[in-house]
């Protein structure tokens, strides 16, 4: 052996300093080779997840998409993993998330380096940990990773597309585990094994000492694969007969075109098409108890308009839906822009715009539910005064700003008791068990995906939205403007699903649960303890390290 290390080391360039030199071709080799190593890593992320290759995703792939990165960061000082990180966020999430960048520029570019500056801390985090623990760093690597998932779906900047978690969206055994621990108890299972093995893989070989060195990892193996069938038999003993439960008839319109073209004669022809629907609808045998158009599926101000009417045409319209509304006998859910006369930040009294889900009963506006939370930068951007100049572009990009809502309400039609997070809000698991928290047995989401011009844009919501029923154990409603207008089982399985980008009416039946699930009663546990076990960890791992160098600094001096 020493020989051999000898050889090596005679054959090494050295600078002047005593310090390897590494020569310029073997340098491009290990950056080709490194970046090849990022690329392929976010590759597998996208395909992993809905793409317009593999429209459900590739779910078996999650499970090792993070293995190119995870071997790099290994390999990697720390700076470079920086630039490596922020290479595979950028490249990672502008093929996962492509088609935000057919919808607004600006958009795709925000998300791209936000990603880009997420990822490039998330691997120095990573890095950092294996330098903390030489044996262990690779729990730590899973507590971070999972905490970092649960991190950036939080504040103003609260993003879920792309959590591990909603790859597994169609294995319906597996995901039942998140009624316990919400999406991330899914993503947590998919992590570890991919920290365990980018560690201990280059220990394995065949023989008599791989089999020494696995024995001593069998506490950690045994305790991965215990929990692992743990979720698994939960989820095949997890109620999904629920053919006893009382139902409720929804009619979900889905009239296959992006109400907002800021034409009159559009907002008018968009009106017509959902009337016909509806009143199709409504001529079948038998008829349902509700119905329900996608968000902001009306486009004229309803409330603003019939109280204040400062534009002839639009009362027109807003009148004859009215009318038409008047003669119905089921409630109506509608999105629309709420406008109203509030007093505003500046102190002054002025039309403020929410964007909203409002119950009809006739043509009499029951209750009004306003979004709470809002799309960054395309619905909402609260530093106006600290970032005056990013305000003044997204208004020039014609950015409609909403207002927020502040009520988590449960409508009361007929009996029924539901809420409507409006579109970008089934993303999140905290609201939705809010809603349910306070009483909705049923869950009606409202979208409007049509300006993406995407299936794969419109897959990746549903992956997201399948989660928010199997994590309170209740049924979904998801009227859409272009799909996916689907109605989702309490146990996360899609019951029927309208075609997409067509017009059409889907009627569902769905049942009624009502008890509280554990994640709808204690929320987002797991990330929280894996946030605080991540910190200790790292805390303890600093001391240690500081302690242990006090010797080699005695023994030098």
């Amino acid at each position: 052996m020493s020989k051999t290390r000898k050889s090596v080391v005679t054959k090494e360039a050295m600078d002047n300093n005593g310090a390897k030199r590494v020569s310029v071709p073997e340098f491009f080799k290990v950056l080709f080779k490194n970046m090849g190593f990022t690329l392929l890593a976010a590759v597998l992320f996208t395909l992993a997840h809905p793409n317009p290759i593999f429209m459900n995703g590739l779910p078996a792939l999650a499970w090792v998409m993070y293995l190119p990165v995870l071997f790099l960061i290994r390999r990697s000082p720390p700076p470079a993993c920086l630039f490596w990180g922020a290479l595979y966020g950028f490249v990672a999430f502008s093929l996962f998330n492509y088609w935000l960048s057919a919808y607004e520029f600006i958009a795709g570019a925000v998300v791209y380096t936000i990603y880009l500056c997420y990822f490039a801390l998330l691997f120095l985090a990573l890095r950092v940990a294996l330098t903390l623990f030489s044996r262990y760093g690779f729990i730590l690597q899973w507590l971070t990773f999972v905490g970092f998932e649960y991190l950036r779906t939080l504040g103003f900047l609260g993003y879920s597309y792309g959590i591990t978690g909603y790859t597994q969206w169609q294995l319906i055994p597996l995901i039942q585990v998140a009624a316990i621990t919400g999406v991330w108890g899914v993503s947590a299972l998919i992590i570890f094994p991919q920290t365990f093995l980018a560690q201990h893989f280059r220990r394995f070989s065949f023989g008599k000492a791989a089999g020494r060195r696995i024995c001593g990892l069998t506490v950690c193996t045994f305790l991965y694969v215990a929990v692992l069938l743990f979720s698994l038999i939960y989820g095949f003993v997890a109620p999904h007969d629920f053919s006893d439960n009382k139902t409720a008839r929804i009619a979900l319109i889905q009239h296959n075109t992006d109400p907002w073209k800021d034409d009159k004669a559009d907002y008018q022809n968009n009106f017509r098409i959902l009337k016909r629907l509806s009143e199709e609808t409504l001529a079948q045998t038998p008829s349902p108890d509700m119905i329900v158009w996608s968000e902001t599926a009306f486009v004229p101000m309803i409330y603003w308009h019939s109280h204040y009417r400062t534009d002839n045409d639009y009362y027109a319209q807003v009148k004859e839906l009215l009318d038409f509304l008047a003669d119905q006998d089921v409630p109506f859910v509608i999105g629309n822009d709420d406008g109203r006369r509030e007093m505003t930040d500046s102190g002054t009294v002025d039309r403020v715009d929410y964007n909203a889900a409002i119950l009809f009963e006739r043509n009499e506006m029951v209750d009004v539910y306003r979004k709470i939370h809002l799309v960054p930068f395309t619905e909402h951007f609260p530093y106006k005064k600290q970032l005056p100049f990013v305000y003044k572009m997204l208004e020039n990009a014609d950015t409609h700003f909403w207002k927020k809502g502040t009520r988590r309400l449960v409508f009361d039609a007929n009996g029924l008791r539901f809420s409507t997070p409006i579109c970008f809000e089934d993303t999140f698991g905290y609201l939705s068990r809010e809603f349910v928290q306070n009483g909705a047995e049923l869950i009606v989401n409202l979208s409007n995906d049509a300006w993406s011009h995407s299936l794969s844009a419109q897959m990746q919501h549903l992956s997201m939205a399948v989660f928010r029923s199997v994590e309170n154990r209740r049924s979904m409603t998801r009227s859409t403007a272009s799909g996916q207008t689907c109605a989702v089982a309490p146990d996360g399985r899609i019951l029927a699903m309208a075609e997409a980008f067509t017009e059409t009416a889907l009627t569902v039946s769905v049942p009624i649960v009502t008890y509280q699930t554990f994640y709808t009663k204690y929320g987002d546990f797991l990330p929280r303890i894996f946030l605080v076990a991540a910190l200790v960890m790292a805390l303890a791992g600093i001391a240690a390290n500081v302690l242990k160098s006090k010797p080699l600094r005695a023994a030098h001096e």
